[in-house]
Protein backbone atom coordinates (compact mmCIF):
# COMPACT_ATOMS: atom_id res chain seq x y z
CA UNK A 1 0.00 0.00 0.00
CA UNK A 2 2.15 2.88 -1.24
CA UNK A 3 -0.36 5.55 0.16
CA UNK A 4 -2.44 5.62 3.05
CA UNK A 5 -4.36 8.67 2.18
CA UNK A 6 -7.99 8.67 -0.11
CA UNK A 7 -7.70 10.04 -3.32
CA UNK A 8 -7.92 13.66 -3.75
CA UNK A 9 -8.08 14.12 0.33
CA UNK A 10 -5.27 15.93 1.90
CA UNK A 11 -1.78 14.56 2.28
CA UNK A 12 -1.53 12.81 6.11
CA UNK A 13 1.29 13.72 8.39
CA UNK A 14 3.41 10.94 8.77
CA UNK A 15 2.55 10.76 12.45
CA UNK A 16 -1.12 9.90 11.09
CA UNK A 17 -0.14 7.65 9.00
CA UNK A 18 1.72 5.41 11.38
CA UNK A 19 -1.25 5.29 13.81
CA UNK A 20 -3.95 4.45 10.74
CA UNK A 21 -2.34 2.50 7.83
CA UNK A 22 -2.97 -1.04 7.53
CA UNK A 23 -6.10 -1.05 9.74
CA UNK A 24 -9.02 -3.23 9.86
CA UNK A 25 -12.42 -1.55 7.95
CA UNK A 26 -13.93 0.69 10.63
CA UNK A 27 -17.50 -1.27 10.80
CA UNK A 28 -19.13 -2.64 13.82
CA UNK A 29 -17.15 -5.57 15.47
CA UNK A 30 -14.02 -5.28 13.59
CA UNK A 31 -10.94 -5.17 15.78
CA UNK A 32 -8.94 -2.46 15.49
CA UNK A 33 -5.84 -4.24 14.98
CA UNK A 34 -4.95 -7.20 12.72
CA UNK A 35 -4.47 -9.91 15.17
CA UNK A 36 -1.54 -12.44 15.07
CA UNK A 37 -2.28 -15.15 12.15
CA UNK A 38 -0.95 -18.62 13.70
CA UNK A 39 -1.41 -20.42 10.78
CA UNK A 40 0.95 -22.57 8.23
CA UNK A 41 -2.34 -23.15 5.91
CA UNK A 42 -5.44 -22.18 4.12
CA UNK A 43 -8.25 -23.42 2.76
CA UNK A 44 -7.70 -23.77 -0.97
CA UNK A 45 -8.55 -21.51 -3.97
CA UNK A 46 -7.72 -18.29 -2.32
CA UNK A 47 -4.59 -16.03 -3.02
CA UNK A 48 -2.92 -17.36 -0.10
CA UNK A 49 -2.57 -21.12 -0.52
CA UNK A 50 0.49 -21.36 1.87
CA UNK A 51 2.58 -19.88 4.38
CA UNK A 52 5.29 -19.42 3.25
CA UNK A 53 3.56 -16.76 0.50
CA UNK A 54 1.61 -14.71 2.54
CA UNK A 55 0.20 -13.79 5.97
CA UNK A 56 -2.64 -11.28 6.96
CA UNK A 57 -0.38 -10.40 10.11
CA UNK A 58 2.49 -9.21 6.73
CA UNK A 59 -0.04 -7.43 5.21
CA UNK A 60 -0.94 -4.91 8.00
CA UNK A 61 2.76 -4.67 8.83
CA UNK A 62 3.72 -4.06 4.87
CA UNK A 63 0.54 -1.58 4.56
CA UNK A 64 1.88 0.23 7.38
CA UNK A 65 5.98 0.74 7.03
CA UNK A 66 4.66 1.00 2.68
CA UNK A 67 2.48 4.03 3.15
CA UNK A 68 5.57 5.79 5.52
CA UNK A 69 7.99 5.05 3.10
CA UNK A 70 6.03 5.65 -0.33
CA UNK A 71 6.63 2.44 -1.85
CA UNK A 72 6.02 -1.46 -1.89
CA UNK A 73 6.85 -2.97 1.59
CA UNK A 74 7.87 -6.62 1.75
CA UNK A 75 8.84 -8.25 5.26
CA UNK A 76 11.35 -10.47 5.85
CA UNK A 77 12.70 -12.75 8.62
CA UNK A 78 15.75 -10.44 9.45
CA UNK A 79 17.43 -7.06 7.64
CA UNK A 80 20.16 -9.41 6.42
CA UNK A 81 17.72 -11.52 5.12
CA UNK A 82 16.04 -8.42 3.27
CA UNK A 83 20.00 -7.32 2.02
CA UNK A 84 19.98 -10.42 0.74
CA UNK A 85 17.13 -10.62 -1.32
CA UNK A 86 18.21 -7.29 -2.93
CA UNK A 87 21.61 -8.44 -3.67
CA UNK A 88 20.04 -11.49 -5.47
CA UNK A 89 18.60 -8.85 -7.82
CA UNK A 90 22.36 -8.42 -8.79
CA UNK A 91 23.25 -10.53 -12.18
CA UNK A 92 26.10 -12.96 -11.60
CA UNK A 93 29.88 -11.54 -11.51
CA UNK A 94 27.72 -7.80 -11.12
CA UNK A 95 29.56 -4.52 -9.71
CA UNK A 96 28.03 -3.66 -6.29
CA UNK A 97 29.35 0.10 -5.30
CA UNK A 98 28.98 0.66 -1.31
CA UNK A 99 30.25 2.48 1.74
CA UNK A 100 33.79 1.50 3.04
CA UNK A 101 31.77 2.61 6.27
CA UNK A 102 28.52 0.16 6.66
CA UNK A 103 26.74 -1.86 8.45
CA UNK A 104 29.22 -4.87 9.03
CA UNK A 105 26.95 -7.46 8.45
CA UNK A 106 26.80 -5.38 5.07
CA UNK A 107 30.52 -5.10 4.48
CA UNK A 108 30.63 -8.91 5.08
CA UNK A 109 27.84 -10.42 2.86
CA UNK A 110 29.26 -8.52 0.29
CA UNK A 111 32.66 -9.66 0.72
CA UNK A 112 31.34 -13.59 0.96
CA UNK A 113 29.29 -13.08 -2.13
CA UNK A 114 32.49 -11.90 -3.72
CA UNK A 115 34.87 -14.87 -2.35
CA UNK A 116 32.59 -16.86 -4.24
CA UNK A 117 32.64 -15.17 -7.59
CA UNK A 118 28.66 -13.87 -7.12
CA UNK A 119 29.33 -10.06 -7.20
CA UNK A 120 32.49 -7.53 -7.83
CA UNK A 121 32.26 -5.30 -3.95
CA UNK A 122 33.99 -1.51 -4.12
CA UNK A 123 33.70 -0.01 -1.42
CA UNK A 124 34.55 3.85 -1.31
CA UNK A 125 33.89 7.07 0.84
CA UNK A 126 30.38 8.18 -0.10
CA UNK A 127 30.80 11.47 0.68
CA UNK A 128 32.55 11.73 -1.82
CA UNK A 129 30.65 12.44 -5.14
CA UNK A 130 33.19 11.63 -7.64
CA UNK A 131 34.48 8.94 -6.21
CA UNK A 132 31.38 7.34 -6.24
CA UNK A 133 31.16 8.32 -10.05
CA UNK A 134 34.12 6.89 -10.84
CA UNK A 135 33.33 3.35 -8.97
CA UNK A 136 30.01 3.16 -10.71
CA UNK A 137 31.32 3.43 -14.21
CA UNK A 138 29.97 -0.20 -14.51
CA UNK A 139 27.90 -1.11 -11.80
CA UNK A 140 24.39 -2.83 -11.40
CA UNK A 141 23.75 -1.53 -7.80
CA UNK A 142 24.97 1.55 -5.79
CA UNK A 143 23.89 0.55 -2.09
CA UNK A 144 24.68 3.05 0.69
CA UNK A 145 23.83 4.34 4.27
CA UNK A 146 22.87 7.53 5.49
CA UNK A 147 24.24 8.62 8.41
CA UNK A 148 26.50 5.44 7.91
CA UNK A 149 27.16 3.43 10.44
CA UNK A 150 29.31 3.77 13.18
CA UNK A 151 31.10 6.84 11.36
CA UNK A 152 27.72 8.99 10.86
CA UNK A 153 28.99 10.58 8.04
CA UNK A 154 25.85 12.04 5.66
CA UNK A 155 25.30 10.86 1.63
CA UNK A 156 24.11 13.51 -0.66
CA UNK A 157 20.79 11.04 -1.26
CA UNK A 158 19.42 12.64 -4.54
CA UNK A 159 23.17 13.40 -6.49
CA UNK A 160 24.27 9.54 -5.73
CA UNK A 161 21.04 8.14 -6.83
CA UNK A 162 21.71 10.03 -9.95
CA UNK A 163 24.98 8.80 -10.71
CA UNK A 164 23.53 5.31 -9.69
CA UNK A 165 20.95 6.14 -12.67
CA UNK A 166 23.11 7.56 -15.53
CA UNK A 167 25.39 4.53 -15.16
CA UNK A 168 22.09 1.98 -15.32
CA UNK A 169 22.77 1.10 -11.86
CA UNK A 170 19.95 0.71 -9.12
CA UNK A 171 20.03 2.81 -5.94
CA UNK A 172 19.59 1.70 -2.95
CA UNK A 173 19.48 3.10 0.83
CA UNK A 174 19.21 1.63 4.06
CA UNK A 175 17.73 3.60 6.05
CA UNK A 176 17.70 1.94 9.09
CA UNK A 177 19.12 5.25 10.77
CA UNK A 178 16.57 7.59 9.78
CA UNK A 179 13.39 5.88 9.70
CA UNK A 180 10.68 7.36 6.95
CA UNK A 181 10.37 10.12 9.39
CA UNK A 182 13.21 11.79 8.82
CA UNK A 183 14.19 10.91 4.87
CA UNK A 184 12.03 9.37 2.32
CA UNK A 185 14.95 7.64 -0.08
CA UNK A 186 12.37 7.19 -2.77
CA UNK A 187 10.87 10.81 -2.94
CA UNK A 188 14.91 11.44 -4.43
CA UNK A 189 14.22 8.36 -6.58
CA UNK A 190 15.61 5.21 -5.15
CA UNK A 191 14.64 2.19 -6.47
CA UNK A 192 14.81 0.13 -3.33
CA UNK A 193 14.83 1.00 0.95
CA UNK A 194 16.03 -1.67 3.17
CA UNK A 195 15.29 -1.94 6.94
CA UNK A 196 16.70 -3.67 10.04
CA UNK A 197 13.01 -3.31 11.24
CA UNK A 198 15.04 -5.16 14.77
CA UNK A 199 15.74 -1.31 15.56
CA UNK A 200 13.51 1.49 15.23
CA UNK A 201 10.36 0.36 13.81
CA UNK A 202 10.21 -1.99 16.08
CA UNK A 203 11.80 -0.53 18.69
CA UNK A 204 11.23 -2.61 21.96
CA UNK A 205 14.32 -4.83 21.63
CA UNK A 206 12.19 -7.89 21.01
CA UNK A 207 11.82 -8.42 17.63
CA UNK A 208 14.65 -9.57 15.08
CA UNK A 209 13.02 -8.54 11.42
CA UNK A 210 13.83 -6.82 8.12
CA UNK A 211 11.80 -5.00 5.15
CA UNK A 212 12.77 -3.39 1.55
CA UNK A 213 10.41 -1.17 0.21
CA UNK A 214 10.36 -1.05 -3.58
CA UNK A 215 9.78 1.84 -5.97
CA UNK A 216 7.82 -0.15 -8.23
CA UNK A 217 5.50 -3.22 -8.33
CA UNK A 218 8.13 -5.61 -10.82
CA UNK A 219 11.09 -4.90 -7.94
CA UNK A 220 8.24 -5.69 -5.38
CA UNK A 221 7.33 -8.70 -7.16
CA UNK A 222 10.99 -10.36 -7.61
CA UNK A 223 12.13 -9.42 -3.92
CA UNK A 224 8.69 -11.44 -2.63
CA UNK A 225 9.52 -14.05 -4.99
CA UNK A 226 13.15 -14.11 -3.13
CA UNK A 227 11.26 -14.70 0.00
CA UNK A 228 8.90 -17.19 -1.53
CA UNK A 229 11.83 -19.53 -2.56
CA UNK A 230 14.26 -19.05 -0.26
CA UNK A 231 12.28 -18.85 2.89
CA UNK A 232 13.15 -15.75 4.49
CA UNK A 233 9.28 -15.19 5.90
CA UNK A 234 9.04 -13.27 9.11
CA UNK A 235 6.93 -15.17 12.16
CA UNK A 236 3.57 -13.47 12.32
CA UNK A 237 3.85 -12.85 16.32
CA UNK A 238 7.31 -11.23 15.16
CA UNK A 239 5.21 -9.39 12.47
CA UNK A 240 2.68 -7.84 15.15
CA UNK A 241 5.38 -7.01 17.56
CA UNK A 242 7.07 -4.85 14.80
CA UNK A 243 3.68 -2.89 13.89
CA UNK A 244 2.66 -2.18 17.41
CA UNK A 245 6.13 -0.89 17.81
CA UNK A 246 5.97 0.97 14.37
CA UNK A 247 2.66 2.78 15.39
CA UNK A 248 4.92 4.53 18.22
CA UNK A 249 7.61 5.68 16.17
CA UNK A 250 6.81 9.13 15.76
CA UNK A 251 6.92 9.65 19.79
CA UNK A 252 9.66 7.45 20.29
CA UNK A 253 11.96 8.73 17.86
CA UNK A 254 10.79 12.35 18.66
CA UNK A 255 12.04 11.73 22.24
CA UNK A 256 15.08 9.94 21.67
CA UNK A 257 16.32 12.73 18.98
CA UNK A 258 15.70 15.48 21.40
CA UNK A 259 17.77 13.26 24.10
CA UNK A 260 20.71 13.42 21.52
CA UNK A 261 20.63 16.62 20.71
CA UNK A 262 20.53 17.71 23.99
CA UNK A 263 23.54 15.38 24.62
CA UNK A 264 25.19 16.57 21.67
CA UNK A 265 25.36 19.51 23.02
CA UNK A 266 26.48 19.02 26.54
CA UNK A 267 29.61 16.06 26.05
CA UNK A 268 31.13 18.67 23.60
CA UNK A 269 34.67 19.50 24.49
CA UNK A 270 34.63 16.99 27.82
CA UNK A 271 38.39 16.78 28.42
CA UNK A 272 37.94 12.56 27.82
CA UNK A 273 36.82 12.96 23.99
CA UNK A 274 38.91 13.58 21.08
CA UNK A 275 35.23 14.33 18.89
CA UNK A 276 31.73 13.86 19.10
CA UNK A 277 30.44 13.20 15.77
CA UNK A 278 26.59 14.06 15.07
CA UNK A 279 24.90 14.03 11.76
CA UNK A 280 22.29 17.11 13.13
CA UNK A 281 19.13 14.51 13.19
CA UNK A 282 17.86 10.75 14.89
CA UNK A 283 19.26 9.05 17.65
CA UNK A 284 22.46 7.52 17.17
CA UNK A 285 26.08 10.05 17.93
CA UNK A 286 29.07 8.26 18.07
CA UNK A 287 32.01 9.61 20.52
CA UNK A 288 35.88 9.23 20.19
CA UNK A 289 37.53 8.60 23.44
CA UNK A 290 40.79 9.91 24.26
CA UNK A 291 43.35 7.87 24.26
CA UNK A 292 41.79 4.71 22.05
CA UNK A 293 40.37 0.84 22.67
CA UNK A 294 41.15 0.26 26.79
CA UNK A 295 39.48 3.85 27.98
CA UNK A 296 36.95 3.14 25.85
CA UNK A 297 36.58 -0.12 26.88
CA UNK A 298 36.70 0.82 30.25
CA UNK A 299 34.32 3.59 29.60
CA UNK A 300 31.09 1.27 28.63
CA UNK A 301 31.68 -0.86 31.65
CA UNK A 302 31.60 2.35 34.31
CA UNK A 303 27.53 3.08 33.95
CA UNK A 304 24.67 2.31 35.18
CA UNK A 305 22.16 3.21 33.36
CA UNK A 306 23.98 3.11 29.40
CA UNK A 307 23.79 -0.86 28.24
CA UNK A 308 27.09 -2.31 26.58
CA UNK A 309 24.93 -4.20 23.70
CA UNK A 310 25.59 -4.34 20.38
CA UNK A 311 21.99 -3.27 18.82
CA UNK A 312 20.34 -0.45 18.50
CA UNK A 313 16.98 1.80 18.00
CA UNK A 314 15.00 0.47 21.18
CA UNK A 315 13.82 2.74 23.85
CA UNK A 316 16.92 1.76 25.85
CA UNK A 317 20.22 3.31 25.35
CA UNK A 318 22.88 1.10 24.94
CA UNK A 319 26.23 1.86 23.13
CA UNK A 320 29.80 0.22 22.44
CA UNK A 321 32.96 0.29 20.96
CA UNK A 322 32.88 -0.97 17.37
CA UNK A 323 36.42 -1.82 16.83
CA UNK A 324 35.91 -4.67 19.59
CA UNK A 325 34.14 -6.63 16.12
CA UNK A 326 37.10 -7.84 13.99
CA UNK A 327 35.09 -7.04 10.78
CA UNK A 328 34.88 -3.67 11.76
CA UNK A 329 36.92 -1.16 9.25
CA UNK A 330 40.43 -0.04 10.00
CA UNK A 331 39.29 3.32 9.40
CA UNK A 332 36.80 3.86 12.37
CA UNK A 333 39.04 5.09 15.28
CA UNK A 334 39.73 2.59 18.15
CA UNK A 335 37.79 4.61 20.56
CA UNK A 336 34.98 5.28 19.05
CA UNK A 337 32.12 4.40 20.57
CA UNK A 338 28.37 4.69 19.08
CA UNK A 339 25.54 5.59 21.38
CA UNK A 340 22.21 4.64 20.81
CA UNK A 341 20.40 7.26 22.16
CA UNK A 342 17.00 5.88 24.38
CA UNK A 343 13.89 7.47 26.00
CA UNK A 344 15.46 7.63 29.06
CA UNK A 345 15.04 11.17 31.32
CA UNK A 346 18.08 12.91 29.31
CA UNK A 347 19.60 14.43 32.74
CA UNK A 348 20.18 10.98 33.91
CA UNK A 349 21.68 9.75 30.35
CA UNK A 350 23.86 12.09 30.91
CA UNK A 351 24.68 12.37 34.28
CA UNK A 352 25.76 8.51 34.08
CA UNK A 353 28.00 9.09 31.17
CA UNK A 354 29.58 12.00 32.35
CA UNK A 355 30.32 10.44 35.59
CA UNK A 356 31.57 7.13 33.68
CA UNK A 357 34.15 9.82 31.45
CA UNK A 358 35.13 11.50 34.41
CA UNK A 359 36.56 8.72 35.50
CA UNK A 360 38.27 7.76 32.98
CA UNK A 361 40.49 11.64 33.02
CA UNK A 362 40.58 10.77 37.20
CA UNK A 363 42.56 6.90 35.81
CA UNK A 364 44.50 8.71 33.39
CA UNK A 365 48.54 7.97 33.61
Amino acid sequence: MPDANTAGAPALHPDTVAVIAGRPPHTPDQPMSVPVHLTSTYVAGGELEYGRYGNPSWTAFEDTLGALEGGHCVSFASGMAAMAAVLDLVEPGGTVVAPRHSYTGTVAMLKELETKGRVKAVFVDITDIQAVTDASADAAMVWFESPTNPALEVADIPAIVRVAHEHGALAVVDNTFATPLLQRPLEHGADLVVHSATKYISGHSDVVMGAVIAASEELATAVVAHRSLFGATPAPLETFLALRGLRTLPVRLERAQANAQQLVRRLEGHAALEEVRYPGFGAIVSIVVRGGAEPADALVQRTSIWVHATSLGGVESTFERRRRWPLEQPTIPEGLVRLSVGLEHVDDLHRDLLGALDSLIETAP
